[in-house]
């Protein structure tokens, strides 16, 4: 597994996951029990992480969608 990203933007990962998934790419949501429980106040960022095969494609697949993988912390 390799992480694709993190982030504290709450909407930025399920749209990730959507894209990623619609183009048969399993991917999966780390720390959203964690989120939660900061009582999103988005201090605990949340991960994106996927195969490791798929990384370059996902990497693709994200930025041709404008989500900048270099500038998410």
């Amino acid at each position: 597994m390799k992480e694709l990203f993190r982030t504290t933007d709450p909407t930025l990962i399920p749209f990730a996951s959507a894209l990623l998934r619609a183009e048969g790419i399993e991917c999966f949501d780390l720390d959203v029990h964690m989120s939660i429980l900061e009582g999103s106040i988005g201090i605990m960022p949340r991960r994106l992480t996927i195969a490791d095969r798929d990384y370059f494609r996902a990497s693709i697949i994200l930025t041709d969608n404008d989500i900048d993988l270099s500038q998410i912390p």
